[in-house]
């Protein structure tokens, strides 16, 4: 599946997608169904590195197929709020990954890939 086609069906299962328009209209991050998706991203993230951990702690690290299951529905989930979080700020999932594609390339041509820094 095609990111574009995800995030078009992910559209179809937010139900505060009818406010998506108030983020880029009023240019304000501050609208309920918007920091609804941030929570949400965090959340889930952290149920992915949360079971992470207890592999880890608890299995040094070995997982079976089950635990490999429940991580890839926490990541789909993160995946989900990605979606939604680019669409309220008006862009499309294909043009997103091929941005961040482009600055990783740009930090690997200039030896950047390491180190501290959004911008570096």
């Amino acid at each position: 599946m095609k990111f574009d086609a995800y995030q078009a069906k992910a559209k179809t299962t937010d139900l505060g997608a009818g406010n998506m328009g108030e983020v880029m209209a009023k240019k304000s991050l501050n609208v309920p169904e918007f920091l609804e998706k941030v929570l949400g991203l965090v959340g889930e993230s952290g149920e992915f590195a949360d079971k992470t951990k207890k592999i880890i702690r608890d299995k040094l690290g070995r997982f079976n197929e089950e635990e490999r299951q429940e991580l890839l529905k926490e990541l789909g989930d993160v995946l989900w709020y990605v979606a939604e979080i680019s669409l309220y700020l008006d862009m499309p999932m294909s043009k997103l990954a091929k941005m961040n594609l482009d600055k990783l390339a740009s930090r690997k041509k200039r030896g950047k890939l390491g180190g501290e820094g959004d911008n570096r």
